[in-house]
């Protein structure tokens, strides 16, 4: 884009170059230094103090957070880095979960991924680099931590209160991130790292390589900083899902639920093709799954500070960040379809209104059950780059100026080239499906020919021709997040009774976020070789099914009958085959032709959206005797341009049992705009009983952006494809931003040297939180289901399900939080958190669960460091809480199950240059599930990642 640049940006720009202005890169909530002479002095003296300090190892770096703690201006806990390079985990989301009122979510192999702060989701968390905001390759605004190597941060402060100063877009806490400058220590510094990893669920290895160099220049003047990680390793993830959701019966006692979403047709034990009475709400299985997901994560970043210190009045910063993950995954699945349909069932069982046994011998091709090979890929390789300039520069003996000009940007280009691939089995058999409260139901499976897959499928039993082709989605996105971001603030010294000083600053970020989704469900293309046009794969040559699939150590913890080994097949090779089969002819009597099935972009899921904020804010410090204060406001305008597609659907053709295709009109552009405007207020007070115990107050009204895909007016009726109804709207640009009304209370006692327990009490107060209608049985305007020829093969009007994002009317979240850090003479310490909340909310007066939050996360370590040995151990523990609501009508609820991972190191320095560790992570080998209000018979997911160790070699110079 080539627009002319914003008068905010020129402004800084003329400030710089005339008046020599640099502007400071300085964390969020820092408690600014005083800009008089006599103080400037003082703070060179301690400056030069601490230059002798070198910060290495647990003990260190846990008391450095506590001082941080203790200074911040607001309710903070922070963690730091154990040295020049080195961050407490190998994730900087695994360090952060250590943090009191932190809980992170985990990706494949079980690294952490989002965080959530007080057990309010990633969508209310705000994650900046030097108090600027990342982009980020995910739909909303949460940041991926597994985009950036813990090696590129120096420390991470999780901000809970509000102050005026700091960025705005947090409700439930802001976490910025932190690096190093070359004037922590100043001279020639540097480390240089190698480690291995290996998973004993897996038995897959991996390594890295990371160094860091630090010197200053010309007495202390210039100073540089240089960081550079190269990482490679493979994970594997063990997984069971519920894919094609649970059915559940219509319920004419039940409002939410009076239509159902049985669309195969209503369970019907007793077969007399009506609903009755005990069968309403009746729950079964609709398509399950099993499998690995293989994961080979490359990661790369370079990092580099340049600072200049030309004098006690001038500081610039030129700094950047360059970083990517190139981690594909293929996740080998076997999938069973098991949707209930008239006749397709027999010998039910039925225990507390779920439906947990029947059998499958129906000998209709369409009606039995018929094991499936699932591909699913995910390409993903993420860019993310952040470049700024920032400094500070003294007026005069009582102002000081600072700002930051940045840009930061996330790119991933995956447009097409994940899949969701399904080859079905063609065998005549007879099936019985029994759940047992396993996260896989109990399969068993004989076949008319004499052949079954109590053994699994043996690749001497089974082979390419008891397979034809069936479902085909080539899908992935193009996401583009590009943020540039400008401050101008200002320190005045004020000095006079008891007011220090007056901060104020403007601030305009500009943020342009497009997702491209390139697919094949909208031209059909998914089901071009189903139904009738199906193909055996023997048919195809080309080796297509190539791999028998038995992992290492697979479901070992799954108790559940079902096949332990399965057959695999490449998606690339497979595509080939297709292709090559191009002119056979098809059902119809058409030629094949691969280019009918070929991805192309899907208007009604693509959008882009442009943000521009603009920011003013004013805050005053105060101080007494025994405490200090603050008071401000933040005024914030935001002006919203959102872009998206729509096209009507004009017909749906019933192509088999659970197989439809819609045609679609042309799509039309949408086009909304959207403003805002708050003003949020905040104020700090901190009062000293003595030097070692304070009380901290806060309270402060704030606010949470939506997230971005959900400002756009996507819809989306894929559903369609199996069977299931459904239209999805991804939102729209008059959805308002969470806001809050919080307060917060913080008793601290500073014990001992390097020692602190507290206890806090907050209460939020949430407006216009999103959650998620659901409005079943609505005619959106297509008519009768045809068939192949066009005949109409239902009456009237083809009723959907509607779902779309909404703003709820209100919640509440109310807490407490305790923690304790101790450190003995003789080397011991322990560490400990503990925080609960309780929370609601309301929708049109209806009370919900809250989406996305823990009640209760909690942790204990203990560690010993002494001489030249540092041992700890750490468990992180987070409850179960509701990921989302009313999945089966009001009350039926996913949730998280707990989950407890456990850490723990020990490193020996050799001598002052040379030292070795060893790392072990989930140690209890715990697992993550989900499952509906936490009945084991209705899992939602299951994902095992394993216990893995890391063995690291460090030299210093």
């Amino acid at each position: 884009m080539n627009a002319a640049p914003h008068p905010l940006y020129r402004g800084i720009a003329l400030a710089l170059l005339v008046s020599g202005t640099a502007f400071a890169q300085q964390p969020a909530g820092t408690p600014p230094q005083d800009p008089t002479a006599e103080d400037a002095a003082e703070t060179r003296e301690v400056t030069e103090t601490l230059d002798a300090v070198v910060v290495t190892g647990v003990r260190a770096s846990q008391a450095r957070a506590i001082e941080l703690k203790r200074d911040a201006g607001t309710v903070q806990d922070s963690i730091s880095a154990l040295e020049l390079g080195k961050f407490p985990d190998d994730n900087v989301a695994d360090s952060l979960s250590h943090i009191t009122g932190v809980a992170i979510t985990r990706t494949a192999g079980g690294e952490g991924q989002t965080v959530s702060v007080r057990g309010l989701g990633p969508e209310y968390t705000l994650t900046t680099f030097n108090g600027r905001i990342l982009a980020t390759d995910g739909a909303g605004r949460d940041f991926a931590f597994d985009v950036l190597p813990a090696d590129v941060i120096s420390g991470a402060d999780v901000i809970k209160g509000a102050q005026a100063m700091n960025t705005e877009g947090a409700v439930g806490g802001l976490v910025n991130l932190r690096s190093a400058s070359p004037f922590d220590r100043t001279g020639q510094h540097g480390i240089v790292r190698l480690e291995g990893d290996r998973n004993l669920m897996s038995e897959l290895d991996g390594g890295k390589f990371s160094a860091a160099y630090s010197n200053t220049f010309a007495n202390n003047t210039v100073g540089v900083l240089l960081g550079a990680v190269y990482s490679r390793r493979k994970d594997r993830t063990d997984i069971a899902g519920n894919d094609g959701g649970w059915t559940r019966n219509p319920d004419p006692t039940d409002e939410s639920w009076l239509w159902g979403n049985a669309w195969g047709g209503n369970i019907d034990p007793n077969g007399n093709g009506e609903l009755d009475e005990d069968e309403y709400g009746l729950i079964a299985p609709g398509q399950f799954r099993v499998g690995s997901i293989v994961e080979e994560k490359k990661r790369h970043a370079l990092s580099g500070k340049l600072e200049w210190r030309p004098n006690d009045d001038v500081r610039i910063v030129f700094d950047g960040l360059s970083t990517r993950l190139d981690a594909p995954k293929v996740g080998y699945q076997q999938s069973y379809y098991t949707l209930f349909a008239p006749g397709r069932w027999s010998d039910f069982v039925i225990r507390d209104g779920i439906v947990t046994g029947f059998t499958m011998n129906n000998p209709d091709p369409e009606q039995r059950l018929n094991p499936e090979l699932l591909n699913v890929t995910e390409h993903r390789v993420v860019d993310t780059d952040l470049y700024g300039v920032n400094g500070q520069w003294r007026a005069t003996d009582n102002l000081t100026l600072t700002g930051d000009v940045y840009r930061s940007t996330s790119k991933r280009y995956s447009g097409g080239q994940d899949t969701y691939v399904v080859l079905r089995m063609n065998q005549p058999n007879s099936a019985r499906i029994a759940l047992s409260g396993a996260a896989v139901p109990n399969v068993w499976v004989d076949f008319d020919d004499g052949r079954s897959l109590e053994n699994g499928f043996d690749p001497s039993q089974f082979g390419a021709s008891d397979f034809n082709t069936h479902y085909m989605e080539l899908l992935g996105d193009n996401v583009v997040d590009e943020i540039t971001g400008a401050t101008f603030d200002g320190d005045l010294f004020v000095g006079r009774s008891f007011l220090d000083r007056l901060r104020f600053g403007v601030g305009r970020t500009e943020r342009e976020k497009s997702r491209e989704l390139v697919n094949n469900t909208l031209n059909a293309g998914a089901d071009y070789y189903s139904g009738a046009n199906a193909i055996n794969i023997g048919d195809l040559g080309g080796n297509v099914i190539s791999e028998s699939i038995a992992p290492p150590n697979f479901m070992t913890r799954v108790n559940a009958v079902f096949p332990r080994s399965f057959l695999g097949f490449d998606v690339p090779n497979y595509l080939q085959q297709l292709a090559a089969y191009d002119g056979n002819p098809r059902a119809d009597g058409t030629p094949y032709d691969f280019s009918n099935a070929a991805p192309a972009w899907n208007p009604l899921e693509s959008y882009r959206v442009t943000e521009k904020s603009d920011s003013l804010w004013l805050q005053a410090e105060m101080s007494g005797e025994r405490w200090t204060a603050d008071a401000g406001v933040r005024m914030v305008k935001t002006d919203t341009t959102a872009q998206a597609w729509d096209a009507q659907i004009l017909r749906i053709v019933e192509n088999g049992a659970f197989n439809y295709t819609a045609a679609y009109d042309e799509p039309s552009e949408i086009r909304q705009d959207g403003d805002y405007t708050y003003y949020l207020p905040s104020g700090n007070f901190t009062w000293r009983f003595t030097d070692d115990l304070q009380l901290r107050l806060g309270a402060a009204k704030t606010m949470a952006r939506p997230p971005v895909n959900m400002l756009a007016p996507t819809n989306t009726t894929a559903s369609v494809s199996w069977g299931e109804f459904t239209q999805i709207y991804g939102g729209n640009v008059d959805l308002k931003p969470y806001s809050a009304r919080q307060a917060d209370a913080s008793l601290e006692w500073y014990f001992a040297e390097n020692s602190i327990a507290n206890l806090a009490v907050f209460y939020k107060r949430i407006e216009n939180q999103i959650t998620t209608s659901w409005e079943p049985g609505q005619d959106i305007g297509i008519g009768p289901i045809v068939d192949t020829d066009g005949n109409p093969v239902t009456n009237g009007p083809t009723l959907f399900n509607v779902m779309r994002p909404i703003n709820g009317d209100y919640a509440k979240v109310r807490g407490i939080e305790a923690g304790l850090q101790h450190f003995w003479d003789n080397g011991f310490g322990v560490r400990a958190q503990y925080t609960r909340n309780w929370s609601k909310s309301w929708v049109d007066d209806e009370e919900r669960p809250l989406e996305g939050i823990a009640p209760s996360v909690y942790s204990l370590g203990v560690m010993y460091e002494k001489g030249p040995w540092s041992l700890g151990a750490t468990a992180d523990r987070t409850d179960g809480f509701v990921t989302a609501i009313n999945v089966l009508g009001i009350g039926y609820n996913e949730q998280a199950d707990p989950l407890t991972w456990l850490t723990a190191h020990v490193s020996y320095a050799f001598n002052d240059r040379f030292s070795a560790s060893l790392e072990g992570r989930n140690l209890l080998d715990d697992e993550q599930t989900y499952s509906i209000n936490g009945n084991p018979l209705l899992s939602q997911g299951y994902y095992r990642y394993g216990r893995s160790v890391t063995l690291g070699l460090s030299y210093r110079f």
